[in-house]
């Protein structure tokens, strides 16, 4: 496994290539799956007795085949990103997949001494027609979605570093295989250059590479550079740190056995992940749904309490009810988060943004209370709803905030890597309210980073559990 001296080590990438509808397509295709399973299944009885009513017994071998597929066809790396790879060898690990999983029935069937009750004729028949439906599924797929690609549509924009054959290499795959739907926009010269890229424009040396990196239309950096340049690749990584970019490698060293076996092919070429979201493919569907539903229940059972305090907000002071403020979402978008007014209307000086403190005159009584008491937030469930945020996630700050401590915490923005939460780890930990220092700050963002790295559904619901517990008993809210 290859690792650089003072950064984590280098995990494998196991997962396609981030793509906007990547999880959706996922899902889609090991339903898919199981349906083209039980189809030919069904077909081959139909065929071999001539009608469609099927034994409980026969029912208990097709949903243990079922089983053993969405078991085993993940284990191999089935469902595995395909921009770049060969034809062949998707087709061979999914034949290589069906066969371990009819193995495991035979052997299973063998162990409980009913292997007399199958046909072997109807389960070979049964064997070759649906491994050929699930290759042609698959290439079906490949078709539709290469075609779709080489139009421009949901194309990933990639931002080279280093003038290498590796880089070179990488290029042209990208350039004869418009089906990748991958676009390298330009490259960085860097002092381990070996050749001048072609087809590509330069965009100057690493001293202008931060700059290009912060790019809105920006996906990801690929790093093509020999191991000996581990200098300039640990530049890059601590430039991309703010930057909520997807950062590779492909490595310049063709023809090594053991980097092959820890590397996704794209083109042919090794490509290693450095960073990247670990909120992506069916785990940010999971996610999304996991956001609409708990906000969607909550706002159901809190309406009534959110109606008497929109009445307590407008009779405290003239004004409206909701307050709207940008905050960066995702990526860094920005978007408007709500909130139940706890001040009174006031102008603030442009380019600034007051914490609120715990003397504060401009906070009402009941929006004291609604501060303390995080019900403040409780309008925030609409975000949800709206996709601009998460239930749990890093807060939101102030974007005036965010360019204040951008520039002075490392790693600072690395919480645009996924949605703002209406609740969140550093919360639940007791980093509420002012964040007068620097050093707060700093811990707070630490909870995020801890949360971005370990997300899980069972630590979003243990957040979740945990806050009425951190409102009840914690301080620093005014």
């Amino acid at each position: 496994m290859f690792s650089i001296p003072g950064f984590p080590q280098l995990r494998r990438a196991e997962s396609q290539f981030l793509s906007k509808h990547a999880a959706v397509l996922d899902i889609a295709l090991r339903i898919g799956d199981v349906l083209t399973i039980i189809m030919a299944a069904l077909a081959i009885h139909r065929i071999e007795l001539g009608h469609f009513e099927v034994s409980v017994r026969y029912s208990y071998g097709l949903i243990q085949t079922v089983l053993l597929a969405l078991v085993i066809f993940p284990a191999v790396g089935i469902y595995r990103g395909w921009r770049g790879e060969r034809r062949l060898l998707e087709i061979g690990r999914l034949w290589g997949a069906w066969t371990a999983v009819i193995v495991v029935l035979l052997v299973t069937a063998w162990a409980l001494k009913t292997t007399e009750t199958h046909s072997r004729i109807a389960s070979g028949a049964w064997f070759v027609a649906a491994g050929l439906m699930l290759t042609l599924e698959r290439l079906i797929l490949r078709r539709v979605l290469g075609s779709i690609r080489a139009r421009g549509v949901d194309v990933r924009r990639v931002l080279l570093v280093g003038g290498t054959q590796a880089g070179q290499r990488i290029v042209s795959a990208a350039r004869k295989n418009a089906w990748m739907g991958l676009e390298v926009v330009g490259y960085i010269s860097t002092p381990a250059d070996q050749v001048d890229i072609v087809d590509i424009p330069c965009l100057g040396s690493m001293e202008e590479f931060a700059e290009q990196c912060r790019t809105p239309e920006l996906d990801q950096v690929w790093i093509a550079l020999p191991m000996r340049a581990e200098n300039v690749i640990k530049q890059v990584l601590r430039q991309t740190l703010d930057v909520p970019v997807t950062v590779r490698l492909v490595p310049d060293f063709f023809g090594y056995e053991l980097i092959n076996h820890h590397a996704t092919l794209l083109g042919g070429v090794p490509v290693i992940t450095l960073r990247g979201s670990r909120v992506e493919g069916h785990a940010g569907v999971a996610k999304a749904i996991e956001d609409r539903l708990v906000a969607s229940v909550l706002l159901v059972l809190l309406a009534p309490l959110m109606l008497l305090l929109a009445v307590g907000v407008k009779l405290s002071s003239p004004g409206p009810v909701i307050y709207r403020q940008k905050r960066h979402g995702l990526g860094g978008k920005e978007f408007d988060v709500w909130k139940f007014r706890s001040m009174r209307v006031h102008d603030e000086q442009s380019g600034t943004v007051t914490q609120a403190t715990r003397t504060d005159q401009r906070v009402t009584r009941f929006g004291r209370f609604l501060r303390s008491s995080s019900l403040d937030e409780l309008p925030q469930l609409f975000n949800v709803l709206k996709g601009d945020m998460s239930v749990v996630g890093p807060r939101p700050h102030a974007i005036e905030h965010n360019r204040q401590f951008g520039e002075r915490l490392n790693g600072y923005m690395q919480r645009n890597g996924v949605k703002p939460g209406i609740t969140g780890l550093a919360q639940v930990k007791g980093f509420r309210g002012e964040t007068e220092t620097l050093e707060k700050m700093s811990q707070r963002v630490e909870c995020d980073i801890q949360y971005i790295k370990t997300w899980s559904v069972w630590l979003d619901l243990l957040i979740l559990i945990r806050t009425p517990l951190a409102v009840l008993i914690g301080k620093g809210a005014y």
